[in-house]
């Protein structure tokens, strides 16, 4: 059992029911300082209930409190403060992590159950720019951890290929495209076609009537429309998995808009039975203002169907093939309202499935302040940032270990962990400014120096032909706050699964790998005495966690750097 969980019962046993034991354990803390202890509890809460100061109850129940797993309980102002038994404490830890391998930290509440993420999504005919890295690398994270907490995951890539947008292109490429351009660099002549388009309609309005009309000559199943269209699509996608390949990205689906368009006449049909749409200036809508926002548009004047017909059939078609207990939509701030509203729709219609529906939003990438933007042009090209990353980590590899075996394989470990973990150490609200020399510094709390870390940590193990010895407890200070650290691995797994937060798994790594580089430095390793056994052991769960924690950001953690 946890020493958290033991600490939580302690207390409730004296409390006699005053707190529920969830509530305790929900409340328990880690001191800020060492010397505060291991586990504190503040007795704030039970101040009302118990008609007392907070410092009082702390006083009188701290002398209460005892189990073997714990040297000594004190009162701390208005906090109960538990110290771990160092020895027996460490001795388990390490004894569990050896025997549990990567699948140490692994919960259970999520077995049997299906979570549904939709992230990444870009959009066809453009380029995969750095814009798109937050959800993708994001995503791709959660549905790591749910593996994690049990869940099967199913991992949808909602391709953004429909709308009027391709209208657009179409009427671009008919104007100003040509054919073997296209051929032969077909996502940049897309794009500067695209660019084009909205520079050329500020001066030319009418364009955008031509764009418009095209895309309903798409939607209406238009031969050429459709040809072109196709071609954008089929180019595009080949471009993006060359990008997901080197992110070690995959999906289950890549149903995007397109996929629903045969489906939606049965949703709006369904919202009609349920006397849910009402005209407004000749469009459908369903109206949200009881429920505090804009109307949610259905169907426009002129037939044509929006963003909210799709993503409200999509969540029909998932609910109905993939039977989740949990949907994630890994999509940009921006559409905050747009989810609400999709949402709310869904309740109005009377699915209770609704309420597992969840957006989860981040911040923006910004580029000198502000957010990158297609139709500007000035995008950076994510392909390009991934491979500037991969190549000075090969330099640095040339530099610094040149007899190092399959050299091109770590490279784009380094590279690639740069990158992700450059975005992933962030909260995900916060926004990120773009700097490629941030972004590929080594040092610090970077990915690579989490790398190093690991790698650093198999040499030992190298040197001494793997752990060897029994496994007794460890009190030295330096030994101590590494196992304090590993203790913690399961405790942030569910943390940043519940909060949907990978940057809660990315500080641990950084502070794991602090911790273990000043073990490193201050205590010798290899000397041999009755504690190697132990120490080595240590050291190999520290390994362990380190990889696996860089595997739920979907970084990889080479063995040698």
């Amino acid at each position: 059992m946890k020493n958290s969980a033991v600490f939580a019962m302690a207390i409730d046993e004296k409390i006699e029911g005053k707190l529920d034991l969830t509530d305790i354990q929900r409340l328990i803390e880690q001191p800020k300082f060492e010397g505060q202890g291991d586990l504190a509890f503040p007795c704030f809460a039970l101040a009302k209930t118990m008609r007392k100061a907070p410092s009082k109850i702390a006083e009188e129940l701290a002398p209460l409190i005892s189990h073997p797993s714990f040297e000594k309980v004190q009162a701390d102002g208005a906090y109960i403060n538990a110290f771990f038994q160092k020895k027996e404490a460490s001795k388990a830890v390490i004894e569990e992590i050896m025997a549990k391998g990567s699948t140490y930290g692994q919960h259970e509440f999520g077995n049997g159950k299906n979570i549904v993420i939709d992230f990444s999504s870009p959009n066809i005919a453009k380029p995969f720019s750095m814009g798109h890295l937050r959800s993708t690398v994001i995503g791709n994270s959660l549905a790591k951890i749910a593996e994690k907490c049990g869940y099967q995951t199913v991992k949808i890539n909602h391709l953004g290929d429909w709308g009027t947008q391709f209208g657009k292109l179409i009427v671009a490429y008919k104007q100003w495209g040509e054919e073997s351009a296209v051929q032969k660099e077909p996502i940049k002549e897309l794009l500067e076609l695209y660019v084009r388009f909205h520079q050329e309609a500020e001066k030319n309005p009418k364009l955008n009537e031509e764009a418009r009309s095209w895309f309903k000559k798409l939607e209406d199943g238009d031969q050429e429309a459709s040809r072109l269209w196709l071609w954008f699509k089929e180019e595009s996608l080949q471009e993006f998995n060359k990008i997901y390949q080197l992110l070690g990205v995959s999906f289950d689906s890549l149903d995007g808009e397109a996929f629903y368009n045969d489906k939606m006449q049965k949703t709006i049909a369904l919202l009609a039975e349920k006397n849910l749409l009402s005209a407004s200036a000749g469009a459908e809508v369903v109206d949200l203002t009881a429920e505090g926002m804009p109307p949610l548009l259905i169907r426009k004047s002129d037939g044509a169907t929006l963003y909210a017909t799709r993503d409200l059939t999509a969540a029909l078609y998932r609910h109905e093939n993939y039977q989740f207990a949990r949907a994630l939509y890994v999509v940009g701030q921006e559409q905050t309202l747009h989810f609400k509203q999709v949402f709310q729709a869904l309740q109005k219609m009377g699915f209770s499935f609704a309420n597992e529906m969840e957006h989860i939003p981040f911040g923006f990438i910004l580029k000198n302040g502000k957010k990158m933007s297609t139709r500007k042009g000035g995008l950076v090209l994510l392909e390009k940032v991934l491979q500037e990353a991969i190549g000075l980590a090969a330099k640095n590899i040339e530099e610094k270990n040149p007899a190092l075996k399959e050299k091109q394989l770590v490279a784009e470990m380094v590279g690639v962990g740069a990158v992700v973990f450059h975005d992933l150490r962030n909260d995900r609200m916060t926004n990120v400014e773009f700097s490629l020399r941030d972004m590929l510094r080594f040092e610090g709390a970077t990915g690579p120096y989490v790398q190093y870390t690991h790698a650093r940590a198999c040499s030992i193990l190298r040197k001494a032909g793997g752990h060897h010895g029994p496994i007794e407890g460890l009190d030295d200070a330096y030994s101590w706050q590494v196992v304090k650290r590993l203790l913690e691995f399961p405790d942030v797994i569910e943390k940043s699964f519940h909060h949907n937060e990978p940057s809660a798994i990315a500080k641990f790594l950084i502070e794991l790998a602090q911790d273990f580089n000043k073990y490193y430095s201050h205590v010798k390793i290899l000397e041999e005495d009755e504690e190697l056994g132990t120490r080595l052991a240590l050291v190999s769960s520290t390994a362990i966690v380190l990889k696996e924690g860089l595997k739920l950001l979907g970084i990889g953690a080479p063995e040698q750097m």
